[in-house]
């Protein structure tokens, strides 16, 4: 160890970051091991920092030191490592919660695996108590390599956000973006295929969106999605590739919407005229589904040709222009070839205009029939009522 630790680390521009490495020991593991070179005798060290540092049980010490083939010789390296995060801003609690993640560290060399690391965020403005949650949230965003992926990545991601502050904003709340190697790479797949740089920044911000930056199936994902007709410069497009990412969730909601009526074909081509269909929960498909079919008496295939009405409101949208379309049926004013959906995907004016306003002796008590259950339906909203 360094027998006058130096109070700052530099970096190469010279600028100074108060990364402070003082080699004190630490209370809890100011052990002494001998010097044995068995593979054995290494891990058994190495077990035993770990109960006697972190209080961890022995069984799972050793399971952690055999999964990540963690050994040392002595306790000097992991003293060393410690005392670092406990002096740049890291608590007691939050330690023992790092090295499960990220055991390596204990015997990794600080300066070249950890101290650049801290020293390139810092220079892009993240402040300690950043680092110190990136690192708390995943401590694997320590693992790469700082030049040839977090450096790149890094631009790449500066590309969409355009600042440092939302660069760092965005690496903090989603560290994987930073750490998962296949994140840039699915990122230059989609700017690649032509999609624009600011959807680009709607997933990146999206919480949904860590399943696609990570799997591994982009392409395929992609080429089937070209394959059925999406444009992918089109919002449309993503909307798609984020139902189609979750394969347990689409065979779910095919099998729900087949459960409703639908054939193959229909959830296809509802798919392909209005991929969010496929993003809607289950509890609102069944919602929607069980009052047009059960309540009104409609043809659930009629939804399938018009799959926009999945993504209105059932309560201030569906519900209240239902009981008008309803009525005018009961009086013969809604001929029966006419659209049933139609209703429901135009405008609040046009609707008012064709249907409430178009039969003058019925208008009166239409727009009562209707403004009444609106009313009801934003005052439930309001309070909370669903």
């Amino acid at each position: 160890m360094f027998n006058t630790p130096p109070p700052y680390l530099y970096l190469k521009n010279h600028l100074t970051f108060p990364l402070i490495i003082h080699h004190s020991p630490s209370p809890s593991c100011s052990l002494h091991f001998s010097n044995n070179n068995t593979s054995d005798s290494t891990t058994s060290i190495a077990v035993s920092y770990l109960i006697k540092t972190f209080n961890f049980t022995p069984k799972f010490a050793s399971k952690l030191c055999s999964t990540y083939d963690i050994r040392f010789k002595t306790a000097q390296n992991p003293d060393l490592v410690l005392n670092f995060f406990r002096n740049n801003g890291f608590s007691e609690t939050q330690l023992p919660s790092i090295i499960t993640k990220a055991p390596w560290l204990l015997s990794c060399n600080l300066s070249l695996r950890v101290i650049p690391k801290f020293q390139f965020l810092l220079s892009k403005g993240a402040s300690k108590s950043d680092i110190v949650n990136l690192v708390c949230k995943n401590p694997m965003v320590l693992s790469p390599s700082l030049e040839n992926h977090i450096i790149p990545t890094y631009e790449l991601l500066y590309r969409f956000m355009q600042s440092d502050n939302d660069t760092i904003h965005l690496v903090i709340h989603k560290p994987y973006v930073l750490s998962s190697h296949l994140v840039s790479y699915n990122i230059k797949i989609l700017v690649d295929i032509g999609v624009k740089d600011s959807t680009m920044v709607r997933l990146l911000e999206l919480r949904s969106t860590t399943r696609l930056f990570q799997t591994n199936e982009m392409l395929e994902m992609v080429e089937e999605l070209k394959n059925s007709g999406f444009t992918t410069s089109k919002t449309t497009f993503v909307i798609a590739l984020l139902a189609r990412e979750n394969k347990v969730a689409w065979k779910e909601k095919v099998d729900l919407y087949k459960k409703w009526g639908w054939s193959d074909e229909d959830v296809k081509e509802a798919f392909k005229k209005q991929p969010h269909c496929m993003s809607v929960s289950i509890n609102k498909i069944n919602l929607v589904m069980d009052f047009w079919v059960n309540q009104l008496g409609w043809d659930a295939r009629a939804i399938a040709k018009t799959p926009h009405i999945l993504s209105l409101s059932l309560e201030k949208r569906i519900t209240p222009r239902a009981l008008v379309v309803q009525f005018l049926q009961e009086k013969g004013l809604h001929k029966e070839n006419a659209s049933l959906t139609y209703p429901f995907v135009v405008s609040e004016k046009l609707f008012r205009d064709a249907y409430l306003k178009r039969y003058k002796e019925e208008s009166s008590y239409l727009l009562k029939l209707y403004e009444e259950k609106l009313k009801l339906a934003y005052t439930t909203h309001k309070n909370g009522m669903r």
